[in-house]
């Protein structure tokens, strides 16, 4: 659930009067908690201060950075060096499985759904990856990469839009010069 961790109004849990009502309602100031502790932490603001809550949101952000390689890295070099191996992975999948190989035109073939397969399991994962670590180092991007980051964030979408939520409108193509995004 969605918690505060400075009330939304006045008479609520950890509630301070000097936040207007769009900082309350910010992404900063929510912090996900499993129904019980939202309940718990919401009945004893007291053994439960903003410095505490914040600290567990801080926590957690670190603990999902770094579960999916989303760490700030010193040079574009190093970047790279994280990002090079899912784009190559991704793209082996894609020429062996993809669409337009021969066999995904045959109706009784299983090609359709070995490449959804590889889709969900390989190339979703590794594109939500790769943007993690691509939006955690911005700061290293020129602003031709930033826009090609931009264009695969739409890929991206669209992909998951199709594959997972089954909405059958076409996807944006994925954009080429990521191959070769953060590269000397």
């Amino acid at each position: 659930e969605m918690a505060h961790v400075f009330a939304a109004n006045d008479g609520g849990p950890r509630a301070n009067q000097t936040l207007s009502t769009a900082e309350r309602g910010a992404f900063e100031n929510l912090v996900v908690l499993c129904a019980n502790c939202h309940t718990m932490v919401d009945k004893a603001p007291d053994a439960y201060p903003d410095e505490l809550m914040l600290r567990w949101k801080r926590e957690h952000e670190h603990k999902l950075q770094r579960l999916f390689g989303a760490v700030q890295l010193g040079d574009r070099a190093a970047a790279r060096q994280v990002v090079e191996p899912l784009l190559a992975q991704n793209f082996a999948i894609f020429q062996q499985y993809g669409p337009h190989i021969d066999a995904a035109h045959n109706p009784e073939g299983g090609a359709a759904e070995q490449w959804k397969r590889k889709m969900l399991t390989s190339i979703l994962p590794n594109n939500w990856r790769l943007l993690s670590i691509l939006d955690a180092n911005r700061h290293l991007l020129n602003d031709d990469e930033k826009q090609t980051l931009e264009l695969f964030r739409q890929h991206i979408d669209d992909l998951d839009a199709f594959h997972v939520g089954g909405n059958r409108e076409d996807a944006s193509r994925f954009p080429g010069n990521l191959s070769r995004i953060l590269e000397s």
